[in-house]
């Protein structure tokens, strides 16, 4: 596991780099990974932005290096 601040985000090796979603097979610039607690679970959600378009959110898991 990455160090977390005290915020919560997470300091992701792959920040500020080209990812690729696997669940929606799309790539754009990782801008940051953040626990978050949804129903007493925590998560770690990877937001990604893409060159063009409108950023999204997807699970930290999903993300890998761009090809």
């Amino acid at each position: 596991m990455n160090p977390v601040d005290a915020e919560g985000r997470e300091d992701h090796p792959l920040l500020h780099q080209q990812v690729r979603d696997i669940a929606s097979r799309a790539q754009g610039e990782l801008k940051e990974v953040v626990h978050e607690r949804h129903g007493g679970r925590l998560l770690r959600i990877a937001y990604i932005q893409p060159a063009n378009g409108i950023a999204w959110s997807t699970a930290a898991d999903n993300i890998g290096p761009a090809q």
